[in-house]
């Protein structure tokens, strides 16, 4: 086993400022945290509640605690959440990989489906491309662990990730901030809005320009003329949004978004020496060779539509239509040699549209959620493996398989959730959701003994032929498939106190079934997983001054979907190599948040994860009777057993204005990377922030320096692991597709320093 190890630095301090605080939300936490402890509220169950009130494992992080803690993107939100892994992914900065308790999805390719769904403004976001949000113009942010079947339906097995967005006040406003740091970091924010009709219209624009060299750089590459920073970034985003409120009960927005990144595609780090070239293994961790373009792009789109209206005191209705596109034209360099060894260029391209439909019901003893959900969408790619060495010396010009295809897919659903008071402490909550799912597949695999690129001038003076493609690559895949799922939540609530309320409950998530997008034969369908999930918790406010909450789960994960040798459905005398599910695996855990205000001016935290997952079962067949399990070979990976967080927040004020301090220690101990024959583990490692911001006393000028990772950990966030153990020699490798020795990894942020000025006018 490969094993990045890094030394745990002691106990310290978190991020700081990045954007300006409005005066208004900052007399509102003023006035909230006056007494104690802030009420936090969130929308987790669909209607809005304290996060105190709300009978699930749950952390909000509001729009004053991202900017006083300088959080930039979501993956930062994972030190605030127990067992909770969100991280860029492997070759782009946009693409997310996201696992709560354990559960989540490696494999970004279209056709699989996440194990975590992400959520802006109760909009799905399908692809996890473009999934890596930049904060702008957020409210809050909230993260539920565990199961959310029945609310929010499939691919929340491990939980979701939801952005909520602000609503604009009304008053004419503008807000600039810019940003300058290390690695030549330059960002730009503006955000405003303005009342076309008195407290009736109002238009809203917020735009980001955000800019940084890269932390490493492409040592050589075999095309002239390339940008050779690695891990820069280059990202333009802008929102519109225009609100309308007639009345009192009656609320309407209509909102685009457009993000486009153009940071360079990411180089991976070179762990082991190449076989096939003499190029060292670089000093830095954030160095590479490749032999592709640099040139990177992640375009996602949307345009959305949302109405409220409270019919009366008891009824409230809610619509959501959205649509969204995305497109994403990518070049990752498996081998990173300058070397066509083991290239992949590739394209992905996806397109969906979502409505629901919400009727709440609120009355004393009863609070009822109730929807109909319809989605819509086709998720379509191509990528070329180019193999250019080893077709060379098969004594070709080269050698590539392409991929291509479609995965197309249509749900409707119907949910309904309620609780009901039994007595003034104890209530009862039972929830549903019926959801009917069609997928549609087309694949087209084949081999072509020439190095082939998805487009013409992929590579200056590359010519792509499609009659000669298409004619050595045939359609090997067209099928459709439909399931149908119930997946109910039960719970029972005992409010102990009015600060204590302890609760117990039960639910079921599924994760879509699916069509091998890799297939090179006719293939049936995977089945959907299920996620089975127990917990047992408390929430609790002892006194003004400390919140403490507590969860214990236990989850079974049923029916994973690997590819493995399975009788084939037609003749269960023949065994095939295809997608199926074969895989079950079993998680506990335990989840702790703390908070204590200690003083009026000392606020501190502190969180922990812990998670013992394992797989119990993957089956690899010898006959049509008879398996093995193969599951000592399986990983649950980007799951550490523990994860704690420990911080404080100091606000001081003086005659120049208000001065808040921050700091965290974030920790994570050793996880695993790879699921199959895991080949790389990342040692134990903690992350160290600080921040220092200050408040103008007219709250017009904002000034934040935050440092973060400031040890400069380097630890393991993604790999690619294309080598096997050799069996006869203990420590040694047997070189994978392309004859090398493919061991990569990539890496999280180095020590960064940044200050940021903010004006609201």
């Amino acid at each position: 086993m490969f094993t990045s190890h890094k030394t745990l630095s002691a106990l310290a301090v978190s991020a700081a400022l990045t954007s300006a605080m409005p005066a208004m939300a900052q007399e509102q936490q003023e006035e909230e945290k006056k007494g104690g402890l802030e009420r936090i509220e969130v929308t987790a169950r669909k209607t809005v509640e304290s996060i105190q009130e709300v009978p699930i494992a749950l952390t909000s992080v509001g729009a004053i605690e991202i900017a006083e803690k300088g959080i930039s993107t979501v993956v930062e939100l994972q030190q605030m959440s127990p067992n909770t892994t969100l991280q860029k992914s492997r070759g782009t900065n946009s693409t997310l990989t996201a696992f709560i308790r354990g559960v989540g999805q490696e494999d970004p390719l279209w056709g699989y489906e996440p194990g975590v769904g992400i959520y802006v403004d109760d909009i799905y976001m399908a692809r996890p491309q473009g999934a890596v949000l930049d904060i702008l113009n957020v409210e809050r942010i909230e993260v539920l662990r565990g199961p959310q079947g029945s609310l929010y339906g499939k691919n929340t097995i491990g939980g979701a990730v939801k952005y909520v967005t602000k609503k604009m006040t009304g008053d004419t406003e503008l807000s600039v901030r810019g940003t300058v740091g290390t690695y030549s970091q330059k960002d730009l924010k503006i955000a405003g809005q303005l009342p076309l009709i008195e407290d009736t219209l109002y238009l809203g624009v917020s735009y980001a320009n955000l800019n940084r060299d890269g932390f490493g750089k492409f040592i050589t590459s075999a095309l002239p003329g390339q940008d050779n920073e690695n891990y820069n970034k280059d990202l333009e985003a802008y929102r519109i949004t225009l609100e309308y409120a007639p009345t009192d009960d009656l609320f309407i927005r209509l909102n685009y978004d457009n993000t486009v990144d153009d940071s360079n595609s990411k180089g991976g780090y070179r762990l082991l020496p190449s076989l096939l070239t003499d190029a060292p293994v670089p000093d830095s961790k954030y160095d590479s060779y490749t032999s592709l373009p640099t040139r990177n792009k992640v375009e996602n789109e949307g345009i959305n539509l949302t109405v409220e209206w409270d019919i009366n005191n008891e009824f409230a209705f809610k619509s959501i239509t959205s649509k969204r596109e995305g497109y994403s034209p990518t070049n990752i360099d498996f081998d990173n040699t300058s070397l066509p060894i083991f290239d992949v260029p590739a394209i992905y391209d996806d397109e969906q549209f979502t409505q629901e439909f919400q009727l709440n019901y609120v009355t004393d003893n009863l609070n009822m959620v109730t929807g109909l959900y319809y989605y819509t969408a086709d998720s379509c790619g191509q990528f070329d493996a180019i193999l250019g060495v080893l077709g060379q010396a098969l004594g070709a010009p080269g050698l590539t398989r392409e991929v291509r295809g479609c995965s197309n897919g249509d749900s409707i659903a119907a949910y309904a959730q309620g609780s009901y008071n039994v007595t003034e402490k104890l209530s009862v909550t039972a929830g549903a959701r019926y959801t009917k799912d069609e997928k549609e597949a087309t694949v087209y695999n084949g081999l072509i003994f020439s190095n082939v690129y998805p487009e013409t001038d992929w590579i200056p003076g590359y010519v792509r032929d499609e009659n000669v493609i298409n004619a050595s690559v045939p359609k090997v895949l067209d099928d459709k498939e439909d399931w149908s799922r119930f997946t109910p939540r039960l719970g029972v609530e005992y409010q102990a106190t009015p600060d204590v309320m302890v609760y117990a409950s039960y639910a079921q998530g599924f994760k879509s079934g699916t069509f091998n997008p890799r297939a090179s034969t006719p293939e049936p369908a995977a089945n959907p997983e299920i996620v089975d999930s127990m917990e047992m918790g408390f929430k609790s406010d002892l006194g003004d001054y400390v919140r403490l909450n507590m969860t214990v789960f236990t989850l079974d994960h049923k029916d994973r979907q690997y590819i493995s040798v399975i009788p084939d459905p037609d003749d269960a005398t023949v065994l095939n190599q295809r997608l199926g599910n074969i895989g079950q695996s079993s998680a506990k855990g335990l989840e702790l948040d703390l908070t204590v205000a200690a003083t009026d001016n000392l606020e501190m935290f502190a969180n922990l994860g812990y998670i013992n997952a394992k797989f119990d079962e993957v089956r690899s067949f010898v006959d049509a009777e008879n398996f093995i399990d193969i599951s000592d070979r399986f990983s649950i990976t980007n799951t550490p057993k523990v994860n704690a967080n420990v911080g404080f927040t100091y606000n001081m004020t003086s005659s120049y204005g208000d001065f808040i301090i921050n700091g965290n220690y974030y920790y994570r101990t050793k996880y695993d990377l790879v699921e199959l024959d895991n080949l790389l583990t990342q040692d134990e490692y903690g992350l160290l922030n600080l921040g220092v911001n200050w408040y103008s006393n007219d709250g017009q000028w904002t000034v934040g320096l935050h440092g973060k990772n400031l040890t400069n950990e380097e630890y393991l966030v993604g790999n690619y692991a294309f080598i096997a153990r050799d069996p006869n020699n203990p420590g040694e490798f047997i070189p994978g597709l392309g004859g090398d020795n493919t061991l990569i990894g990539y890496y999280g942020d180095p020590r960064t320093v940044s200050l940021t000025v903010g004006y609201r006018f």
